[in-house]
């Protein structure tokens, strides 16, 4: 693996270089780590990775790879959101398969423009949504895909954090709040677009119609930082159902809050991500169950994904390591249908772009189009 940002500072470069090594089925070996060469070397020493495949380019890391006999398959992408283009154009073009960071792109035109390359080229890509690893996360998907809700009414998805309630201080907080970094979408495309996928993921329907409220609250900044949208699901059997997505990172004292609950005709279901190993489940005649992570009775899908027994937990880096352990699978021409991708990123960013100008222009429902 060849990743692409991740240098000295960054919280997600090392988290996807844990989660990538987990099962022991992908090695990172080279990066361009840093767009400043000093801190591409620091980057590869602190990650114990050859100096020399420590690259100051794109096209260096390229060229070098290429020439060798155990040059690197694929490449990560972990910069912020303005890059993403143009790094999974160039391991594109170098023919390499391409993982990057969620939102896909800085603004849906790039996200279009990428869907077309990667269209072209081919290749494996995988978006990583990380919540989509978490094991009870797809045990709720396939219980409600078999029908244990019924009919899906009411979708609730919130993510509150607080850790921009004031000044934006340091590198993971800065370039959040910069639109030449992160592109259209502050909050709601840092993990709001985490929600959003969320929704779709566990519920199998897709969002249709949305309306946004998005504000930036703390003075002076350029993009929002709190977020409301109600939305409108449908199902590709005719099914409809109401929403609402709750995403802010001025909520003080939330920490990393993801909460989903969906209600259907039969029952409703509740997940946490703080508390990731349970899902609590309720039934119309009053039963309460809890499904622990690790039990017997988990569908294959989570059992698939789930490394140690009940009781023993596992968490976010397990689950992200979950969709290095599907990407693999993809590189070897194994199928891995839960692995988010080009799809799964493209209506994102169409989430993001249509939430953030609707909002703007206090439009009311609108449809939401990829």
């Amino acid at each position: 693996m060849g990743m692409i940002g991740g240098g000295p500072g960054a919280f997600i470069g090392p988290v996807h270089r844990y989660a990538a090594e987990m099962d022991r089925e992908i090695e990172l070996v080279a990066g361009v780590f840093s767009s400043d060469a000093g801190r591409s070397l620091a980057a590869a020493d602190a990650y114990r990775t050859d100096p020399a495949r420590a690259y100051p380019t794109l096209e260096a890391m390229f060229a070098a790879e290429r020439a060798r006999p155990d040059g690197i398959d694929f490449v990560t992408i972990v910069s912020p959101n303005h890059h993403h283009l143009p790094a999974a154009r160039a391991a594109l073009a170098a023919g390499l398969p391409v993982m990057t960071d969620k939102p896909l792109t800085a603004t849906l035109a790039q996200a279009h423009e990428l869907a077309g390359l990667v269209r072209a080229a081919g290749l494996p890509f995988g978006v990583t949504y990380t919540y989509s690893g978490y094991p009870l996360v797809r045990e709720a998907r396939a219980r409600i895909a078999a029908g244990a809700l019924g009919a899906i009414r009411k979708i609730v998805v919130e993510y509150p954090q607080g850790w921009l309630a004031g000044e934006a201080v340091g590198k993971q907080a800065e370039w959040r709040v910069d639109p030449a970094r992160a592109g259209l979408g502050g909050c709601i495309g840092d993990i709001g677009v985490h929600a959003f996928h969320l929704a779709e993921f566990i519920s199998g329907l897709k969002v249709t119609h949305l309306l946004a409220d998005l504000g930036a609250v703390v003075p002076g900044r350029a993009l929002d930082d709190d977020c409301t949208v109600l939305l409108r699901f449908a199902g590709a059997d005719g099914s409809a159902a109401r929403g609402v997505l709750l995403a802010s990172q001025i909520e003080v004292g939330e920490r990393n809050g993801l909460r989903i609950r969906l209600y259907g005709e039969k029952g409703g279901l509740t997940w946490r991500q703080e508390t990731p190993n349970a899902l609590e489940w309720a039934t119309l005649d009053g039963r309460h169950e809890i499904v622990h992570a690790g039990g017997g009775l988990l569908g294959p899908d989570a059992l698939a994904r789930t490394r140690t027994p009940a009781g023993h937990p596992e968490g976010y880096l397990e689950a992200f390591a979950n969709l290095y352990r599907d990407f693999a699978a993809k590189l070897r021409g194994e199928p891995a249908p839960l692995l988010p991708g080009l799809d799964d990123g493209l209506r994102g960013m169409a989430f993001i772009a249509t939430a953030v100008e609707a909002s703007r222009a206090g439009a009311g429902w609108v449809p939401l189009t990829v």
